[in-house]
């Protein structure tokens, strides 16, 4: 990330004009600040609850800053608790993680004025509330660094700070499903999926995720529901996007 002048004297970012670059620094900012409700209390139960599974605080630092993936560092811990051995969690972890590997290569394609070092860390800092926004923004305005990376700082920063409160006071909360806190993601996530429904085919790729995932936890179990049904909808995705000339001669 590279701060030049351009011929006016006036301070670039990645050759924006600094008009632009507050902007998306706004923008990235302003449209976090709904998603931090959210993440807050899902991020102060993961603390409270990692302590309890016997990490510690330094433990529960390395592990959010790194892996920073919220659904599957509660997998983590619960397979931690009983004893699985170190391979098997690496493996779960993987097979909860792998939309991951969808979202980059849907974000790719958004990422042309992104640098080498900006795009691996668009990479790791890739999940989902971050992919919805990228794909949102990049539709209506074009992605740039700066918006992405100030959307991402503001989740990753109280994502690791509720962490830390989570650690410190959490044993104050005895029942976080007393206070709805445990229904308070899966409501989000439901509202970014919903956010897509005028992108075509969105029914019947919603149908089909959801039919699979279904299926998958009720046969294979968990988590590889979530990536079969993934997987199933990037499917249905595709064949919706054919062009019908393609598809007639197909």
């Amino acid at each position: 990330m590279n701060m030049t002048r351009n011929d006016g004297g006036t301070p670039d970012f990645a050759g924006e004009p600094t008009s632009t670059f507050r902007s998306d620094v706004s923008d990235g900012i302003r449209d976090a600040l709904p998603i931090l409700f959210a993440v807050a209390p899902f991020a102060a139960v993961f603390g409270a609850i990692a302590l309890e599974n016997g990490l510690t605080f330094g433990e529960l630092l390395l592990t959010s800053m790194s892996i920073y993936a919220g659904a599957s560092q509660f997998v983590m811990l619960d397979l931690l608790g009983q004893g699985v051995p170190a391979w098997s969690i690496v493996l779960t972890v993987f097979a909860v993680n792998f939309r991951h590997v969808l979202y980059s290569a849907a974000v790719g394609r958004h990422l042309s004025k992104f640098t080498t070092l900006q795009k691996a860390l668009a990479f790791f800092v890739l999940v989902d509330p971050q992919y919805a926004a990228a794909e949102r923004r990049a539709g209506r305005d074009g992605l740039r660094p700066a918006y992405y990376f100030s959307f991402a700082a503001a989740i990753y920063v109280v994502w690791i700070t509720s962490n830390c409160l989570g650690a410190a006071f959490g044993s104050l909360i005895e029942d976080p499903a007393a206070f709805g806190l445990d229904v308070m993601l899966p409501i989000y996530f439901a509202g970014l999926v919903a956010g897509f429904h005028t992108r075509r085919g969105f029914g019947v790729i919603l149908v089909v995720s959801a039919a699979a995932s279904t299926l998958a936890f009720h046969t294979i179990g968990s988590p590889w529901h979530i990536t079969i049904g993934g997987l199933c909808g990037l499917a249905a995705a595709a064949l919706l996007s054919r062009p019908k000339g393609e598809a007639s001669h197909g």
